[in-house]
């Protein structure tokens, strides 16, 4: 049975000179922290790697914290912002700041703030996804210490303006953390003309190994560990270095660097391609997120009168692998919170089916889906009782 796998927003396959890079490192064995020549060669292979997921984001002298993975990475932020209040360091500041349409792990990271009795805000966006700015400026005060905003988002691929959400946060004295998973390696991202305090990356939406991330910190920025221990990354992540993991992460990094624009201009091809296909095929279908300032690989599509998980398991017998949404949010029966932010009512939100595209799908690929969904969506339609 064909199989096209159309889900790279939840993971990306390794590239080949990923796993290189992982079957080379199975012969660097010593301990990176060790300090015989075994030792300095996998510490020296760790710092190529640094150094090129460093370039990939365009650092040139902010701290690069290796982590478990995103979750990791965002997790410690908050964390970093708690203890700051705790220790009596934050100014008198105290306020929290997070969009709508954050990962869960944002998500959940505020709310654990908040029942500390720290004044958490969600911030609303508009029917794309877009951040209201004028509401974000309108509440910025001298008690606002930290705004996390994600720069583009996993189930939507709306892209934000971060630079200038970032301008207004930096003038209000606050911290400014972007969560950019999901941006990059598929769009341009330089912190240091972002102005960020801090970025997450995770290697395993860029075509590298599961299990391990990093948290860009921007040079003066506070960062306290999360992981105690040794060490290890100048005391703020403890722990024996994932040698093969940051090893492969680094060239994964130095791939996307050097094939962004490509990435861009190939992979929206073939997203606009199914967009159009699915929209002469198929009556009745909604667009979710925003029509320019979005993701080149993102599609998310709601079809009206068919609910999200018939559509996906009928797509996964004919061998289409995507998804609802989120995958860390699959096996909830809750809507999506991001297309409720937006606007979707439940209905809608419960159609919606993601397309996340990446090397790999071909055009014969998205022809094929083009030919098999549309009597899906007709089929399950007629055996609903929901409007279409």
């Amino acid at each position: 049975m064909r199989k096209v796998y159309i889900d790279y927003n939840a993971t990306t396959p390794l590239r080949p000179e990923v796993k290189s890079a992982l079957i080379e490192d199975l012969d660097i064995f010593g301990n990176a922290s060790s300090m015989h020549a075994s030792g300095r060669l996998a510490h020296n292979r760790i710092e190529e790697a640094r150094g090129a997921i460093s370039a990939l984001i365009g650092s040139k002298d902010g701290k690069l914290v290796f982590t478990s993975g995103g979750s990791e990475s965002n997790n410690t932020v908050f964390q970093t912002m708690r203890r700051l209040v705790d220790s009596g360091s934050s100014s008198g500041r105290g306020d929290v700041f997070v969009s709508a349409i954050e990962h869960p792990c944002v998500m959940n990271s505020a709310q654990d703030l908040k029942e500390l009795g720290f004044n958490v805000k969600v911030l609303p966006v508009d029917e794309y996804g877009k951040l209201k700015i004028d509401e974000l400026e309108k509440d910025l005060s001298d008690k606002t210490l930290l705004v996390s905003v994600m720069a583009a988002n996993n189930e939507i691929g709306t892209v934000q303006d971060i630079k200038k959400i970032t301008a207004l946060v930096k003038n209000a004295g606050a911290f400014m953390h972007i969560d950019a998973v999901q941006a990059v390696g598929k769009i341009p991202i330089n912190v240091d003309d972002l102005g960020v305090d801090y970025l997450t990356i995770s290697a395993h939406k860029i075509y590298g190994p599961k299990g391990i991330g990093a948290l860009y910190v921007k040079k003066g920025s506070p960062l306290l560990p999360l992981v105690h221990g040794g060490h290890q990354e100048n005391g703020l992540r403890a722990g024996t270095y994932n040698n093969g993991g940051i090893l492969g992460f680094g060239k994964a990094a130095q791939l996307a660097l050097s094939e962004l624009e490509k990435y861009g201009r190939e992979i929206a091809a073939l997203r606009d391609k199914l967009r159009r296909g699915l929209e002469e095929k198929i009556p009745n279908i909604k667009i979710n997120g925003h029509p320019t300032d979005v993701l080149p690989n993102t599609l998310n599509v709601s079809f009206p009168g068919a609910e999200g998980e018939s559509i996906l398991l009928t797509m996964d017998i004919q061998g289409i692998e995507a998804s609802t949404g989120s995958a860390c949010a699959s096996g909830s029966l809750e809507p999506s919170h991001v297309l409720m932010a937006t606007g979707l009512g439940p209905e809608l939100a419960h159609s919606s089916i993601r397309f996340s595209l990446g090397w790999g799908i071909t055009e014969d690929d998205i022809d094929y889906i083009i030919e098999v969904l549309p009597p899906i969506i007709a089929r399950l339609r007629a055996m609903s009782t929901l409007p279409v």
